[in-house]
């Protein structure tokens, strides 16, 4: 069995559904897979409460963002388990960028 590791980033842009969104995407991560989140961004057009959701628990449920101004929502990495669900979500339509750097660690079999 060998292990790969990969650094990526996944962007939102310009979401304004206000419903909770997977950022990577459905069957992500799958059972042989781990996601190490290192960094997640946001950029609100409003004043908007973000909240993250990992494996249906409230990882993060930010104060309201300011307008216009990045900020950063983790101060250490959060960890997603295959064939978990992550989401974010906003809690306004306001226009939202979401940015998120990791590393995806998957194990593929080998034969």
């Amino acid at each position: 069995m060998a292990v790969v590791n990969q650094y990526k980033f996944v962007g939102v842009d310009d979401s304004t559904s206000g419903s909770a969104l997977t950022p990577f995407g459905t069957g992500v991560p799958a059972v042989n897979e781990t996601i190490v989140i290192k960094s997640i961004l946001v950029t609100a057009a409003g004043t908007p409460v973000i909240t993250i959701t990992n494996n249906s628990i409230t990882a993060i449920k930010s104060a309201a963002l300011t307008a216009n101004v990045t900020t950063e929502l983790l101060t250490q990495p959060l960890i997603v388990e295959g064939g978990k669900t992550f989401t974010v979500q906003s809690s306004t339509t306001d226009s939202f960028d979401v940015a998120i750097s990791y590393l995806n660690i998957k194990k593929e079999v080998t034969t």
